[in-house]
């Protein structure tokens, strides 16, 4: 598994020009590097020779798919025949954008001559190879039009499909496991496994509960001292709160805790896990109901880290937690809890897991008497989302089979959440909330969503459109 996704920059021109034009290529040329610039370090770039024929095409084609690239710009230096950029809309499967940034704002027109022309010829082939590309039998690629002066308009374009495509490559050779099994009922968390893995390329592991028992008992002293150190750094342990389920932090709660925290480490290392959904109903307080109660504070560290833990085994849910963390935006487990007519916002929370990379402050610890709704009893992390944007994400599956994708954007505001050792972020949107609340089920989400900082609305859109999915955006007086 790689460590970086792998992007590609490709200037495409005319190799007849240069025969015609002396210093032509030269001036060209500086274009790809120039827009590699803009990239966040985040990937690691490619910057090709440049293809100025098909012959080039189809070899820089091969050594795209050898090194087995992510993503691809074609950056359009001038005019270029769309036979040139045929090769890579033929044989490349990577995402591709293409990229327009003429130099000037605009041609000293009285002055201009034909070379001037050509080094500010960027668009001129682009809705050329946006058509050859339909007849081709692939989409018309996504375009990136500026002046080069537009650099900030450049850098928030670039910014978006960049983390798309990062977002679209953390699911190529991934294996997301499935520990235990839906809770029972929940309709909207079924998903085929293979259906999913046609979709986002990756494998569906399916793991027991005797293996996170067998790491479990492996657990040395030293193990559960270096997890409760952590634990003690990125956690508050508070007393009980005036909700009576609430209770002391004993050593021994701290102690299991941190035990099953390092046998998910374990579970997650040894199966190579991207991500992992997970539950388990045990009875009569039997060793894998007590595993499965514990996992609260482990499943938080490693969703922090960049590793996302879906309760209720929601593989949906799994993967829009690791769309909304690869686009940037953390990404944390949560579900629609009650509402505030007069505050005009809505709490949204759940028991677990967490992300406290994207806390409001230092993350609290409560011991819970008794999990609602589920079986056995444990630790429970309550903290709010930092104040301002935030993305909420949801993703169900059609009845056509195809996965559709749900989001909104708000503001996470600052204020008092109950102390039930739960996630609550009170959040507002650009509408009444019983309004948003309206369009946002009638749009037909699953009820848990992935929730994450910034508004990233525009990385969605763009994740959407790379990985042809539908989408729903609820915003004002629209469904978008």
């Amino acid at each position: 598994m790689r460590k970086k996704p792998v992007l590609a920059v490709v200037p495409l021109g005319h190799y007849i020009y240069f025969e015609q034009f002396e210093g032509l290529y030269e001036e060209l040329s500086k274009k790809a590097k120039a827009f590699a610039a803009y990239l966040a370090d985040s990937s690691d770039v490619i910057v090709t020779d440049y293809v100025d024929t098909v012959e080039k095409s189809f070899d820089t084609v091969r050594t795209l798919r050898a090194q087995d690239v992510d993503g691809v710009f074609l950056v359009l230096t001038t005019y270029l025949p769309s036979a040139v950029a045929a090769p890579f809309a033929n044989y490349l499967d990577a995402p591709q954008v293409l990229v327009g940034i003429q130099p000037l704002a605009h041609l000293d027109y009285g002055n201009c001559t034909t070379f001037m022309q050509l080094v500010n010829d960027d668009i001129c082939a682009m809705p050329e190879i946006a058509g050859a590309y339909v007849r081709l039998g692939r989409k018309a690629p996504p375009c990136i039009v500026a002046a080069s002066l537009q650099k900030e308009t450049i850098r928030r374009e670039v910014l978006r499909w960049q983390r798309a495509m990062e977002a679209r490559a953390a699911f190529r050779y991934a294996q997301f496991g499935y520990l235990g099994h839906t809770y029972e009922g929940m309709y909207d968390m079924h998903t085929d496994p293979t259906a999913f893995s046609a979709v986002f390329k990756s494998h569906v592991k399916m793991l027991e509960m005797c293996e996170l028992a067998k790491y479990a008992q492996a657990v040395t002293d030293e193990q559960i001292d270096r997890k409760i150190q952590t634990i003690r750094q990125v956690f508050s342990i508070q007393d009980p709160s005036i909700d009576p389920l609430t209770d002391y932090v004993q050593p021994e709660d701290l102690q299991w805790s941190a035990r099953m925290a390092c046998a998910l480490d374990a579970l997650v290392e040894k199966n190579r896990l991207t991500a992992l959904a997970y539950y388990y109903k045990g009875e009569d307080n039997n060793l894998y109901e007590r595993m499965g109660a514990a996992l609260i504070i482990g499943n938080t560290l490693l969703t922090s880290a960049g590793i996302p833990l879906a309760g209720e085994a929601d593989l949906k849910t799994a993967a829009t937690m690791l769309i909304m963390n690869r686009i940037g935006g953390g990404g944390a487990f949560a579900e629609l809890h009650p509402f505030d007519v007069d505050g005009n916002c809505v709490l949204v929370g759940h028991d677990g897991p967490h992300n406290v990379a994207i806390s409001e402050g230092k993350p609290v610890l409560r011991k819970l008497k008794k999990y609602h709704g589920k079986s056995g009893s444990g630790i429970g992390v309550e903290f709010s989302l930092k104040s301002g944007p935030i993305t909420m994400l949801s993703m169900n599956v059609l009845p056509t089979g195809r996965f559709k994708l749900v989001a909104a954007s708000g503001n996470s505001i600052r204020g008092a959440i109950p102390q039930t050792g739960n996630t609550n972020t009170r959040v507002v949107f650009d509408m009444p909330i019983t309004e948003f609340l309206r369009k946002w089920c009638e749009a037909g989400p699953t009820h848990h969503v992935a929730l994450g900082v910034g508004n990233l609305l525009p990385e969605i859109r763009a994740f959407a459109q790379i990985m042809d999915l539908e989408l729903d955006i609820i915003s004002g007086e629209r469904c978008e």
